[in-house]
């Protein structure tokens, strides 16, 4: 059990980032024509714009919360907060993030696996990518189970540990999570999963911040006469 962990949680996150980095780079630089979210707006506009905000503002804040609460050193926030402190503002913010984000991705799964115009139009990479997403968020939710157990900050601490120390490649980091609730354990390791799988689906849209759109010239669209 012990190897497996160390296999999982401390080998497995850099083989992730690896094909995450890689592979991003990769399919820039040889598929660039591919490089786009395949928008279905034009086949069924109907529920589009609500879920896509809900599920791409969701996504937003828990990506950004759990980067800046995963890889932000305790002696920064100590001084204003206690670890509890922060806890509990990441199970509120998160926890209506998620919600958001589920209900968002929910509809756009549906949309996309029950009509007919869309499913005909998408890829295998398409549903796939989709229902790992809601089935991530549905597990981040969950969660907030055990981490109602333990609210003084303890075990987010292990996790700050953990992500500190792949990014700053120190040795025996899976050791800090060895003994966490399985389901942390689950949203970790499909969270690992979605980089690797990352630079295969439509999901490096991501990465794509159209700057150029904001002082680029007007076009003129006329009706034909």
């Amino acid at each position: 059990m012990s190897y497996l962990n160390t296999l999982l949680f401390g080998v497995y996150p850099y083989i992730a980032i690896a094909i995450l980095v890689i592979g991003t780079w990769a399919r820039y630089d040889q598929g660039q024509f591919t490089w786009k979210a395949h928008s279905s707006q034009m086949l069924r506009k109907k529920n589009m714009v609500m879920a896509s905000v809900l599920f791409h503002v969701g996504v937003l804040v828990i990506f950004f919360g759990h980067l800046v609460g995963l890889l932000t050193p305790h002696a920064f926030y100590e001084p204003f907060m206690t670890p509890g402190t922060k806890q509990i503002m990441a199970i509120v913010v998160g926890g209506i993030a998620g919600i958001m984000a589920i209900i968002g991705g929910g509809m756009l799964a549906w949309r996309r696996l029950t009509d007919p115009r869309i499913k005909a139009s998408s890829t295998f990479a398409d549903n796939m990518i989709i229902v790992i997403l809601v089935i991530q968020l549905a597990l981040g939710l969950l969660t907030i189970l055990p981490t109602m157990g333990h609210l003084d900050g303890s075990t987010m601490l292990k996790f700050s540990a953990w992500a500190q120390g792949i990014v700053t490649l120190q040795g025996g980091v899976a050791g800090y999570i060895a003994d966490v609730h399985w389901i942390y354990k689950t949203h970790i390791f499909l969270g690992l999963t979605i980089f690797v799988l990352f630079p295969f689906t439509r999901l490096v849209h991501m990465l794509s911040v159209p700057v150029e759109y904001f002082g680029r010239r007007y076009q003129v669209v006329r009706k034909r006469a």
